[in-house]
């Protein structure tokens, strides 16, 4: 079955995700709570997945509060594909079903090439590409049992498309990430799911702050400044929404120019 044609539908129907039930992993705090107050605010039910829970369960919290939505939080490491399955059975357990799964988190580790370990590389391909092709495959499965169709949106990076001297690891992974979203769009598009991605730019989140190295200090992109995570979350929405309905496969950068 063909998807949709949304043509007679207004701007207010077409952006609104009201009676739909939304999945952010890494959802605690930076792009993926941006992601998370974004689908909220046009109606989503949400489930905020993450590590954190004292943060995850402020965020969820907080959604609920504000948005006037039902929202949740489920503990979830994605370097461990039983933890994406739980996290993709209680969504459906406590909300009905999948909707939209948004597969944020990842890690940002730096090491010199020679000196990086098996491990440290592991870790990160684990977390960021392994973690993001379960919890596609696992929301999908969820999306087809239930016929409905849905979206599934990967957070690349533009790191995606050049590469970088002390995070090998972290680069092959959002390379792959891009390449693994048009693999599912062809698999999945017969199915009525979508399947997208987000190149951003530097983003001043919590993580890359703490991590100490501050985007503002950088020489600025074509746009004059970098990112903040509502500049994801907002593209994100419109990915999550109507608005994006013939669109799949692709990776949209959100880089400020800094790919031009």
């Amino acid at each position: 079955m063909a998807i949709a044609d949304v043509s007679g539908k207004s701007i207010p129907e077409l952006i609104s995700l009201r009676g739909r039930n939304a999945v952010v992993t890494g959802g605690a705090r930076g792009i993926g709570l941006a992601i998370c107050q974004r689908l909220a605010e046009a109606g989503a039910n949400m489930v905020v997945g993450d590590v954190r829970e004292d943060l995850g369960k402020e965020a969820a919290e907080h959604l609920a509060q504000h948005w006037g939505v039902k929202a949740l939080f489920c503990a979830v490491d994605v370097s461990d594909g039983v933890s994406i399955a739980h996290l993709a059975d209680k969504t459906v357990q406590e909300l009905g079903g999948i909707d939209i799964w948004v597969n944020n988190a990842a890690i940002f580790p730096h090491s010199p090439v020679l000196e990086m370990s098996d491990e440290q590389w592991d870790r990160v391909l684990d977390i960021n590409l392994r973690g993001t092709f379960i919890g596609a495959r696992e929301a999908a499965k969820r999306m087809i049992g239930a016929q409905k169709g849905g979206v599934i949106i990967n957070v690349a990076s533009t790191a995606g498309y050049r590469g970088g001297p002390t995070n090998p690891h972290y680069v092959a992974s959002k390379h792959g990430v891009r390449g693994l979203t048009k693999s599912l769009a062809i698999a999945l598009g017969p199915h009525n799911i979508r399947v997208l991605a987000l190149a951003p730019t530097w983003i001043s989140t919590p993580g890359i702050l703490e991590s100490g190295r501050d985007p503002s200090t950088f020489e600025p992109p074509p746009l004059g400044r970098f990112g903040v995570p509502d500049d994801v979350g907002r593209v994100a929405l419109f990915c999550a929404s109507d608005l994006s309905m013939l669109m799949t496969g692709s990776t949209i950068a959100v880089d400020a120019g800094a790919l031009a």
